[in-house]
This record gives C-alpha cells, sequence and structure tokens, in this order.
C-alpha cells in the first residue's frame, strides 16, 4: 500500500478518483468523456453551478462575494491581485513568511510600491512574524496563510484597516475560517479542493474597480464574474474533479468534520516528533502547520537510511524541500489517519533499530 504524503498535486480520495476515471471514459451515461464535452453544454454549465454552490455551502460564502474558477494557478494571482486592486503609483502591504508569499510581493512591485512589514526570512521562515503595522494608505494587505515548504500557518486572520487579501492555497478548505474577514481569497486546487489545472478566487465584489487602472479582459475579476467563469474555454476536467471532491467533503459533514480530523492527524505526528529522539520539528512550536509538518534528523546519513526505510514501507513525497531539507509530510483532508500512523510506526522502527 503507498502512503502519499505528496506537496501537491496531492492525494485525493480513492472514491473520487473512480468517479473522475469513469467520467473520462462516459460522462452522464453521455456516451462522451469529460474530456470532450463541450464546456457550453448544458450537462457543464451544471457543473460549474454545482460547484460554486459547494464552495458557497462549505465556506459560507455571502452573498456579495463572487465565487470564481480561473486558471494560471496562484502564481497568476500573484499579478491578477495587484492588477485589479493596485492603482497607479498606489502601495500594497505584503507579510514575507516564505517563498511564495516573497514571489507574490515580487510580481506586485512591478505594478506598484511594495511594503513588506514584516518577514521571517531571518530564521529560514521557521515563524510568523506577530507584531507589524500595515499602513492605513495601502491598497490592501497580502499574506499567505499556509507555507508549505516551512511547516507554518497562521490560523487567525490579522486584523487591518485596508482590504485583506489572503493566499489560501494549501489550508483551503481544511479549517473553519469566516470569509467576511477577507475582501479576496485565493487557492490553487491541488491540495484540499481538487486537480491542478484551476484556482479558486473568492473576491468581494465592492473592491473592484477602483484601481483606475486599464487592464486586459482575460484578467479581470469582473470580466470572469460576468461571464460565471466561463469567460474564455475554462478547465473542465479540473473544475469536475473539484467538484467531485467538494461533494465527498459535503457527505463526511463538512469543514467542521475535516477540521477536527486534520488536528488529530497533525498532533499525532508532531507528538511523534516530539517524543522521538532521532526527530526534531523545524517550524516555532505555536506557527505548526496541519498541512505540512517539516522534520530533520542529526544527519544527512540518518536522514538517508529514514528516507529508505520509509520508501519500503511505501511512505510517498516525504522528502523535504531543498531549502529546509530533512522531511515534509503534507497531510492534506484526504490523507486517513493510518497513513499517519503508517509514518508513525516507521519513526518508531528507525529508533528501535538504532538507538
Amino acid at each position: 500500500m503507498k502512503h502519499n504524503f505528496g506537496a501537491g498535486p496531492c492525494i485525493l480520495p480513492k472514491e473520487v478518483f473512480q468517479e473522475a476515471a469513469q467520467a473520462v471514459i462516459d460522462f452522464n451515461n453521455s456516451g462522451l468523456s469529460i474530456l470532450e464535452i463541450s464546456h457550453r453544454s448544458k450537462d457543464f454549465e451544471q457543473v460549474v453551478i454545482e460547484t460554486e454552490a459547494l464552495v458557497r455551502e462549505l465556506l459560507a460564502v455571502p452573498a456579495d462575494y463572487s465565487v470564481l474558477f480561473l486558471q494560471g494557478g496562484a502564481s497568476q494571482q500573484f499579478a491578477m491581485v495587484p492588477m485589479n486592486l493596485l492603482p497607479e503609483g498606489g502601495k500594497a502591504a505584503y507579510l514575507d513568511t516564505g517563498v511564495w508569499a516573497s514571489k507574490a510581493a515580487k510580481e506586485a512591485s512591478k505594478l506598484g510600491n511594495v511594503e513588506i512589514v514584516a518577514s521571517s526570512s531571518d530564521k529560514n521562515y521557521t515563524y510568523i512574524p506577530k507584531v507589524f503595522t500595515v499602513p492605513t494608505d495601502a491598497a490592501y494587505f497580502h499574506y499567505t496563510s499556509n507555507n508549505t515548504i516551512y511547516g507554518t500557518e497562521v490560523f487567525e486572520a490579522p486584523k487591518v484597516n485596508v482590504p485583506l487579501v489572503v493566499d489560501m492555497s494549501s489550508d483551503i478548505l481544511s479549517r473553519t475560517i469566516n470569509v467576511a474577514d477577507y475582501d479576496l481569497i485565493y487557492a490553487g486546487a491541488q491540495k484540499n479542493m481538487g486537480p491542478a489545472g484551476v484556482t479558486l478566487v473568492i473576491v468581494k465584489n465592492d473592491i473592484l474597480g477602483k484601481s483606475g487602472r486599464t487592464i486586459p479582459s482575460i484578467f479581470d475579476y469582473r470580466e470572469h464574474a460576468k461571464a460565471g467563469s466561463m469567460y474564455n474555454t475554462p478547465p473542465v476536467y479540473s473544475i469536475y474533479v473539484s467538484m467531485l471532491n467538494l461533494r465527498w467533503l459535503k457527505e463526511k459533514g463538512g469543514i467542521e468534520v475535516i477540521e477536527q480530523e486534520n488536528i488529530i492527524k497533525a498532533r499525532a505526528l508532531y507528538d511523534e516528533i516530539d517524543r522521538n529522539p532521532f526527530f526534531r520539528g523545524t517550524a516555532n512550536l505555536e506557527d505548526r502547520s496541519r498541512m505540512n509538518v517539516t522534520f530533520v534528523m542529526d544527519t544527512a546519513e540518518q536522514e538517508a537510511e529514514f528516507l529508505e526505510l520509509a520508501k519500503e514501507r511505501g511512505l510517498i513525497g516525504i522528502k523535504g524541500h531543498r531549502s529546509v531539507g530533512g522531511f515534509r509530510a503534507s497531510i492534506y483532508n484526504a490523507l486517513t489517519l493510518s497513513s499517519i500512523n503508517a509514518l508513525v510506526d516507521a519513526m518508531k522502527e528507525f529508533e528501535e533499530r538504532y538507538k
């Protein structure tokens, strides 16, 4: 048996894979594949309608927000956010908590002035800065809620007096949030929502159209909202699989249920990291991510030996990012507690073997 701890694209529920695979052969008993149907067909229009309805229901999205399914990943949002929200000559505030937060700020700096209000780069992004001031003349404040490479997570929405923008690519749908705390949320789907290829954007309508910029229509959130995420050919299959996964999440009991499962999974793994003398966590205790658990060992030789043991036990994708080294276990929604237990058992086995 394989246990997939990959950081993304990542594990999805088996039942979602099975239904998605069937649709590749025959979608809705139409005799056509989901890969070949028209995105303007009534069958696919219903897919988009249901997917949006599921997002709104699961996250309790207020009526005055648009829910969009776009392409280009979160990286495209690094540019679309300032295109839509940052006036010419204006200023945006960013919190620097890792590679993706830094890249988002870099893209925004090409379109206006960027103020980094705080950074944890001084300690290789192992913590979340808590004390910072967001300038009141900023067009918006941007932060990344979960830092996949460094294993840190922000659980509370910062209290600021400017529009709040968040990249939730790797923890969207994993825990309860109050959408109304944010003005714009974006997330690449390939962690908890679905496969790579679609990006979720949830945006408060009244913050749009105020930057004074003339931007290409393809990058204008208002155009996508008016077109119902059909401004151009959408990522049909990615939206469809996301719909199946959102159905699965709803059937489990929704965000509240999956959040409790995620807490239990993360606690089980962190407890073993803290107990086992061969392993130690890299992120500050109070900032530890529930989605990406990062840990190291004392020597490269030990790490190579444990990686080999993990491979023998079917533990896939645990090698850490080169920026941090060691190991990273990504424990997204669809990963079961049994997979966590398999990793914990391997850690205990290593301890018994070498203590």
